[in-house]
């Protein structure tokens, strides 16, 4: 079960690093599938922000690259760790570790016309191949799956509308708690 945790991880965040530059503001439903489970989440697109709330979790995360930041929020206690992120800025469609990118044509996913890929990836010494699908409008990536099918993570319910500067601030008068060193961070488990 960790495993999966940490995969789930894996696949939100490397969305997330991936697309520290765009343009386009919106939301959308985030489903994430690793190893036949199934996580739900919201995100909050707007340039250089992301907000990111988990289906069945108190706390959210906003990835602030415009300050190299990024805040993992717990509402319940009034308090928040703040971490610093070495990303680079990179191109929106460029994936954490990739080394090689095949255009295998143009397909219609959720409604939207996207730019499908090969994408291979390399991570410590495994190889991993996964497809990529990178809307042609927003120039961002709204699907990824693995070839073997052990993870996915997909955008649905794609909403393009202007985002509140409040959902990616933090709240007033929340602590600021220190990071623990070596602590995993809690991953949602569908209920």
């Amino acid at each position: 079960m960790k495993i999966i945790k940490i995969l789930a991880w894996l696949i939100i965040f490397s969305l997330i690093e991936s697309s520290q530059i765009w343009a386009a503001e919106f939301s959308a439903d985030v489903i994430n599938k690793v190893r036949g489970k199934i996580f739900y989440a919201k995100i909050y697109i707007k340039p250089n922000k992301i907000r990111l709330e988990n289906q069945g979790q108190q706390n959210y995360s906003v990835v602030r690259s415009d300050k190299n930041l990024v805040w993992l929020v717990f509402p319940k206690d009034k308090a928040y760790m703040e971490m610093i992120s070495y990303e680079s800025q990179s191109p929106a469609t460029w994936l954490k570790g990739e080394i090689d990118r095949k255009f295998l044509g143009l397909e219609i996913i959720n409604g939207l016309e996207t730019k499908k890929y090969e994408v291979t990836i390399k991570e410590e010494e495994k190889t991993i191949k996964a497809w990529q699908w990178i809307s042609t409008a927003l120039n961002y990536p709204i699907k990824i799956s693995a070839m073997d099918g052990n993870w996915s993570s997909e955008y649905k319910n794609l909403r393009l509308e202007s985002q509140p500067d409040s959902l990616f601030e933090l709240p007033p008068g929340f602590r600021k708690m220190e990071v623990p060193l070596f602590s995993p961070i809690p991953i949602p488990e569908k209920r």
